[in-house]
């Protein structure tokens, strides 16, 4: 007989499958790796700013030494940029590391998460893992539907997670309608609003979240340095709350869990105004490049408000894995998103103009081949 060991809710969970890193791909299909495109974990393809780089050379020298574990620097960054109280930001091991903190810190076993069907896969992972349980309001449109949302609270909720863009769908809550939910919610169950993406919205759609957090005491709002920043491989994300969350989340918090060089990177990349613009330009127009080719070839695809579109290659539930299998084997890493309830479709980072195009021709020709 084998032993089991752990809680059943940990053993049902199915781990968190990344996008494949070049390297896999280049061993897996005998590729070159200089011509292998990986457009799979909505990183920024511009990049890490020079600002980071040099901030990184700098911090170097006291890698021998333990990371401030308060990380003053950046906590006065972010506090300046965003005109709230240092004691209002809480840091992570990137965003992923503040979902899971937020629902370690507000739940308990066997009370209850409310998250959106075709929303990251992280907020799954979060409520599985601490033995909660989950209410999946169906999408509408691909999205979230906050009414839904709102009527699935049940009196033992206690946490609500919302992404807004959303992963991996790339759709997008207008800012009037996110603030009349957050008037509606319960002031006992915390909302934890995703802005992964947010840096890359166009002027005209953002609305200011941490006027919010001023207002709701139940409102987090977390971000990341790993998409618009240009800082994925560091692991960088933060949250804004007020102190009532914020006290709960560093009771919890890992002493060290950003390190040196990257706290030294996210404050030089913070202030890098013109990277950011950059990356927005070139992902604004490569959108407009990749929607024009699935136009093109009859795709549908779910209009985005992120660094990545969802596209539909097919009408038959193998057609995500068999397309995708035909662009790793050209060199050209996208995303597949079964695992989402989503198989007919493939999620596809925005990339360079040049990346862009080596992706347009190996879908056309896996297109071809059926």
């Amino acid at each position: 007989m084998t032993m089991q060991y752990g809680p059943s809710y940990v053993r049902q969970i199915a781990p968190y499958i990344a996008g494949k890193p070049i390297s896999e791909v280049a061993r897996e299909f005998g590729l070159d790796e200089a011509r292998i495109v990986k457009l799979a974990s909505n990183e920024n393809p511009l990049g890490m700013p020079d600002s980071a780089k040099a901030a990184m050379a700098t911090a170097v020298a006291e890698l021998g030494r333990y990371p401030d574990s308060n990380a003053f620097e950046l906590k006065e960054a972010l506090a300046k940029r965003y005109e709230v109280p240092a004691e209002w930001i809480t840091l992570g091991n990137g965003s992923n590391d503040i979902l899971e903190l937020a629902a370690h810190a507000f739940v308990e076993k066997g009370q209850s998460i409310v998250y959106a069907q075709y929303s990251f896969a992280v907020y799954a992972l979060a409520t599985q893992g601490l033995g909660a349980r989950a209410i999946v309001t169906p999408a509408v449109k691909y999205g979230h539907d906050l009414d839904a949302m709102l009527r699935s609270i049940e009196p033992d909720t206690r946490l609500i997670f919302i992404a807004n863009p959303n992963n991996p769908t790339g759709t997008f809550i207008e800012g009037p309608a996110l603030e009349a939910f957050l008037e509606k919610v319960p002031k006992n169950v915390v909302v934890v609003l995703d802005e992964a993406y947010t840096e890359y919205l166009p002027v005209e759609k953002r609305y200011d979240s941490i006027a919010w957090v001023r207002r709701y005491s139940n409102l987090l709002v977390s971000r990341t340095f790993s998409k618009a920043y240009g800082l994925a491989g560091l692991r960088v994300g933060f949250a804004i709350a007020q102190p009532e969350l914020t006290d709960l989340l560093n009771r919890l918090r890992q002493p060290f869990n950003v390190n040196t060089i990257a706290q030294a990177a996210a404050v030089a990349a913070l202030g890098d105004r013109a990277f950011l613009e950059k990356s927005a330009a070139l992902n604004a127009a490569g959108y407009r490049r990749l929607t024009e080719a699935f136009d093109k070839l009859g795709l549908e695809y779910v209009p985005s408000f992120g660094n990545f579109v969802l596209v539909r290659v097919g009408n038959d539930d193998g057609a995500g894995a068999r397309v995708n299998l035909a662009l790793l084997k050209a060199g050209v890493i996208v995303r597949p998103v079964g695992n989402y309830g989503l198989p007919q479709w493939l999620r596809v980072t925005i990339g360079l103009p040049e990346e862009n195009e080596a992706f347009i021709a190996a879908l056309e020709q896996a297109l071809a081949v059926g």
